[in-house]
């Protein structure tokens, strides 16, 4: 019933830009936290970049001062501005929310399906 799609991905040139969003439909309470996270061939997932509910931000250092999340509380939609992108970049980024479904008193993890995010000249 609840769902997290994204959205935004695509090739890109080093140094180039992109903007991802995540949107969360379906029977909400109240959403946590939402975050982005991303996975590379032969690696493991990590942590990208993550935005509480009081607004608050938390990034991976490999993206400081290029990666800004943001959020739409009314369209319970998260953002992900890209900014000097780098090879390294390149992986599928998946969206995450820890959130209150209607009739629950306690939050739940959910994850989009992914968007891949190409970085390549």
């Amino acid at each position: 019933q609840v769902q997290l799609v994204e959205s935004g991905g695509g090739l890109v040139q080093p140094g180039g830009s992109l903007r991802l969003s995540c949107a969360a439909s379906g029977s909400i309470f109240k959403i946590n936290a939402m975050g982005w996270y991303r996975q590379a061939p032969g690696k493991q997932r990590e942590l990208v970049a993550v935005i509480a509910g009081s607004g608050s931000t938390t990034y991976a250092d490999s993206v400081k001062g290029r990666f800004t999340i943001s959020r739409d509380n009314a369209k319970n939609t998260v953002y992900l501005q890209m900014n000097s992108l780098k090879p390294k970049d390149t992986a599928v980024y998946y969206c995450n929310a820890n959130l209150h479904p209607l009739g629950t008193y306690y939050g739940m993890d959910y994850w989009g399906k992914g968007t891949l995010v190409t970085v390549s000249s």
